[in-house]
């Protein structure tokens, strides 16, 4: 799968272990910083991860910043992006499943590296169902979108 990757300086240090399991799996990622631990504004790195999935240069994202709260809600303001916060296995796969998530965003100081990564395969090993609740739902998102 081609994924994006970014984090803020919070959740710099988990993006390396995220970043290493990723590319193990076999995965195409692109990390879009942040590099280092020094201080970024986490909107522009989501706009970033964002910006990738909608180009469809990857067909997910994946944010980590300190709760994983803040860059949910950059992500939120991109038309056509659903983001969601996951820091339950269940969660992170219903999202998917349920809500057609693109963006998964995990906080670094609230879920370790092995849940982090339990995430992630939940993430990316669902898949948006067929079922017409769910798509009706998911329309009206886009819909709402269109609205902005």
């Amino acid at each position: 799968m081609r994924l994006v990757l970014g984090s803020d300086h919070a959740g710099f240090p988990l993006k390396a272990t995220v970043l290493d399991h990723l590319q193990r799996l076999g995965h195409e990622v692109r990390d879009v910083g942040s590099y280092d631990d020094k201080p970024v504004d986490f909107p522009e790195i989501a706009q970033a991860v964002t910006g990738a999935v909608n180009d469809g240069s990857a067909e997910r994202g994946l944010l980590v910043c300190g709760t994983g709260v803040g860059a949910s809600i950059a992500a939120n303001k991109v038309k056509g992006i659903r983001a969601a916060v996951g820091h339950d296995v269940h969660s992170a796969h219903q999202c998917v499943e349920h809500d057609d998530v693109n963006v998964l965003c995990i906080g670094a100081q609230i879920v370790g590296p092995w849940l982090a990564l339990d995430l992630i395969d939940a993430f990316l090993g669902a898949e948006f169902s067929t079922d017409e609740d769910f798509r009706r739902r998911v329309a009206m998102l886009h819909d709402m979108d269109n609205d902005r």
